[in-house]
């Protein structure tokens, strides 16, 4: 049974060492720094790389792992248990594949959980400090705090700087449940520490996260269950995708429920339980854990952002201009800490044009930027660009084209014929504005669009691209080749007038 919101598994110091060391002195501040950022996770440690390869002076501060929550909490150790996930879920459709499934399919937990954080140690590299340190980047252990507009804290050392980026990410969003706190839940920030697999488990909120450990605890074993309070999961996604993946969760028995809050938690007879209202209907259900996926928040506790005279949104995150500033015209903000989607990619290539306005009065914009995501589900869920609802709104007209994987021969041949393309252009043009695929390796698939848009390619040049035959984004350009039928059929008239010309 999981009783506590911070299991703590042997050797997590070790790991917690490996990004900042408890000898870690350091450095005396420099009088002045081009560029201090705050925050060590993929929007930093982006941010300090393109500054020094330029030769600027840098300061980065972390007061926790380096690597941030993609490498230590977030995409990294959760895509490795997706992976395993969809190991044991393969065994036991073995014969889907004309394979015979295994007398005995014994999940290894524990094995499982250990691999993850193996990767994790071998991905985060013991030596980043030392590497950091090398490239002349003056690395700060401890909380940051502005005392001014153009200097902060840090453990009691003063930094001054003539530039500064704020990229301290983001942090688990924790809904008002009564008893939540007291009965105990995991987040992404300490899930990954489990040893021993709950054998029931709540995920509170339907969100990328939420969706994908809901489906790789149950695939390894645990009964799992989804409350989620609107009516389809994803909701800012397509919702014929978020209805095939609600039809895969059925499939691999997670219980759904959707249009749904929970309105208690309490631990009673040695058990957690969980009150549940859906409209009028309310019920109870026992569990062993509860996971929150309710998405994440800004982390700008301590910063003291008054004192440097910059200003918060509306989704608590630091305000930025289109340049990503923040009304301090010396302090910029990157990734999680200000944008409202918060991915790795995006977290990465906000710094890289925070930088480049700052130090060298670029006037890169953020809304020019085209970033693809992904939801690392089975099936994966993959976007990028608008969607049909948003270009309506922006009086853009739309034109879509879909093609359904169990037309594509290698989907057929792999037994994952769920899922489609579908391609938006704008309408009486081949401009792609936007994409959605739902397939085994969406996010894979995806890359072939994005390159499309960032570069102006449109979709009849798509549909030229000779794709290697049989795979599965052979879709692309078949969704490609329909837009091209239909401007052939646009121009059958003036086809017929010619052949009668030819004709006279």
């Amino acid at each position: 049974m999981v009783t506590t919101n911070d299991p703590r598994v042997p050797g997590q110091d070790a790991h917690l060492i490996a990004g900042h060391p408890d000898a870690w002195r350091n450095p005396t501040p420099a009088r002045c720094y081009h560029l201090a950022i705050i925050g060590a996770g993929p929007a930093g440690l982006a941010a300090a790389e393109r500054a020094r390869a330029s030769g600027a002076k840098v300061a980065l501060i972390e007061r926790g792992r380096l690597g941030g929550v993609c490498l230590n909490t977030g995409c990294i150790p959760s895509k490795s248990i997706v992976r395993t996930a969809r190991l044991y879920a393969g065994m036991r459709e073995a014969q889907r594949y004309g394979a015979q499934v295994p007398d005995v399919i014994a999940v290894d937990f524990a094995a499982a959980m250990a691999r993850v954080r193996r990767i994790r140690r071998h991905l985060e590299s013991a030596d980043w400090v030392h590497r950091l340190r090398s490239t002349g980047v003056d690395l700060f252990c401890g909380d940051a705090r502005f005392g001014g507009r153009d200097w902060l804290m840090v453990d009691g050392q003063r930094l001054h700087f003539d530039n500064a980026l704020i990229a301290t990410g983001a942090r688990p969003e924790i809904p008002e449940i009564p008893g939540l706190a007291q009965t105990g839940f995991m987040t992404n920030e300490n899930v990954f520490d489990l040893t021993q697999l709950p054998p029931r488990l709540l995920v509170i909120g339907g969100g990328p996260l939420g969706c994908e450990l809901a489906q790789a605890f149950c695939r390894l074993g645990a009964r799992t269950t989804i409350v989620q309070d609107m009516p389809l999961f994803l909701g800012n996604e397509e919702r014929d995708a978020a209805q095939i993946l609600s039809d895969a969760f059925a499939r691999d028995g997670i219980e759904v429920r959707l249009n749904t809050t929970v309105e208690a938690v309490r631990r009673q007879d040695g058990e957690i339980r969980a009150d549940l209202v859906s409209a009028d209907y309310r019920n109870t259900i026992a569990i062993d854990a509860i996971l929150i996926g309710a998405g994440h928040a800004p982390q700008l506790d301590g910063l003291n952002l008054a004192a440097a005279g910059i200003g918060m949104n509306t989704r608590g995150g630091v305000e930025v201009d289109d340049f990503l500033r923040t009304e301090n015209r010396q302090v910029y903000a990157a990734g999680d800490a200000c944008l409202e989607h918060k991915y790795t990619n995006s977290a990465r290539a906000s710094a890289q044009i925070a930088v480049g306005n700052a130090l060298f009065g670029g006037r890169q914009r953020l809304s020019k930027l085209i970033v693809p995501w992904c939801t690392f589900t089975d099936p994966e869920i993959a976007h990028v660009g608008l969607y049909v609802g948003q270009a309506n709104r922006q009086g853009i007209p739309v034109k879509t084209f879909t093609l359904p994987m169990h037309q594509i021969d290698r989907a057929v041949t792999d037994s994952e014929a769920e899922g489609f393309v579908k391609i938006h252009v704008r309408e009486r043009s081949d401009t792609i504005l936007g994409a959605t695929i739902v397939a085994r390796h969406a996010g894979d698939m995806l890359g072939e669009i994005t390159l499309a848009m960032t570069t102006g390619i449109g979709l009849r040049t798509l549909a030229r691209i000779i794709q290697p035959y049989p795979t599965q984004a052979d879709a692309i350009r078949q969704a490609a080749e329909a837009y091209v039928r239909t401007r052939t059929r646009a121009r059958a008239p003036l086809r017929w007038r010619f052949r009668q010309w030819l004709a006279t």
